[in-house]
């Protein structure tokens, strides 16, 4: 009898722990979280179309990559230069036990590879260059002289995200949560663009919009603090890049692009 009355003491206070760890669980109503961290991305392959006066040419089947800053603490942790790198950085709010809402900023960087071997479409005259003519599914090395074409300061995806968040796991005060989601939001590029010799325009630009979706496994250290890692994939059009500084010059473009990020943040 004392040991079943033990055993029954033991179930009975099994019963309420996970009872109080549930309801914690369950507290997360009302909670709100940030985060700061950065990103590796991939693009596929673009058709970008540039149109102007006296030009009007697409270059087809474009590659691209992207450019994370090399690690040192000056670049990563340095107040002022913190946003050099790729990162990523969010704030949000449940708004009930499992959906968050959430605002934030991809900071991307997207550079077209020069040399690489593309088919163009379309015409150029008056550049006063070698590339004025006619070009009819004609295949050229893309050289530095004709185009470099960089989004590096960046790739500027602002967005907002809907998140269904579950816990996975639980011992003690870790625990880990599982997350997926998706957002829509606004391409605002400060894009880095030398055009058949012309001046480039270096400002920010409202270019177009995207949507994406993500998973992620997060890993709750304590009642504040987590760690995040995050894998994203989505769709970004742009329908007006700023290229020169001349106003009737313009790009667009479209991609999809994929994301493996790794954030850390805190959680009241």
């Amino acid at each position: 009898m004392r040991s079943i009355s033990l055993l029954l003491l033991t179930l009975f206070s099994s019963l309420l722990m996970a009872q109080e760890e549930s309801q914690e669980v369950k507290s997360r109503k009302g909670e709100v979280f940030l985060y700061w961290g950065w990103n590796r991305g991939v693009y596929s392959t673009s058709n970008i179309h540039f149109s102007g006066k006296d030009y009007d040419f697409t270059i087809e089947n474009t590659v691209a990559h992207d450019r994370q800053t090399p690690f040192s603490t000056y670049d990563y942790f340095h107040p002022l230069r913190i946003t050099i790198p790729q990162f990523n950085a969010r704030i949000g709010y449940f708004i009930s036990n499992n959906y968050s809402i959430s605002i934030g900023a991809d900071h991307m960087k997207y550079v077209v590879d020069t040399m690489q071997k593309v088919t163009v479409n379309g015409f150029i005259e008056n550049s006063g260059t070698e590339f004025d003519g006619v070009y009819d599914d004609q295949e050229i090395e893309l050289d530095s002289h004709l185009l470099l074409f960089e989004h590096t300061d960046g790739l500027n995806y602002i967005n907002v995200e809907v998140r269904r968040t579950d816990e996975f796991w639980r011992r003690n005060k870790i625990s880990l949560d599982l997350s997926e989601g998706l957002g829509v939001g606004v391409l605002i590029p400060k894009t880095n663009a030398t055009l058949l010799n012309n001046a480039r325009h270096d400002d920010f630009h409202l270019a177009g919009y995207g949507f994406s979706g993500l998973a992620a496994g997060q890993l709750n250290l304590g009642k504040y603090l987590f760690v995040s890692s995050e894998l994203k994939a989505g769709f970004i059009h742009m329908p007006d890049i700023r290229t020169t500084m001349n106003e009737a010059d313009k790009a667009s473009q479209y991609f999809f692009f994929g994301q493996a990020n790794i954030v850390f943040g805190a959680r009241f």
